[in-house]
């Protein structure tokens, strides 16, 4: 089982639920589990983050598996130069 820490902006979809555990294989389908929960989360993660498991930023993690008791951070993507 993973803990989700929510960001603020995704707050509102959460009913301001800043922690979730969910038990999921990988990061995709750890979406999919909280778009379940939390309708509607699952489209903005879609729009540009990255993701931190265990304190590692990997901004392309769909298919990153999910080591059991990590720490997931959804982070959003910077732009700019």
């Amino acid at each position: 089982m993973a803990t989700v820490h929510v960001p603020s902006s995704l707050r509102d979809l959460t009913d301001g639920v800043a922690e979730v555990e969910i038990d999921a294989p990988t990061v995709r389908r750890l979406i999919a589990e909280l778009d379940q929960r939390f309708p509607g989360i699952g489209e903005r993660l879609d729009e540009g983050v990255s993701v931190s498991i265990n304190g590692e930023i990997l901004p392309d993690a769909l298919y990153e598996e999910i080591p059991d008791g990590a720490e997931i951070h959804f982070l959003p993507t910077l732009s700019g130069g």
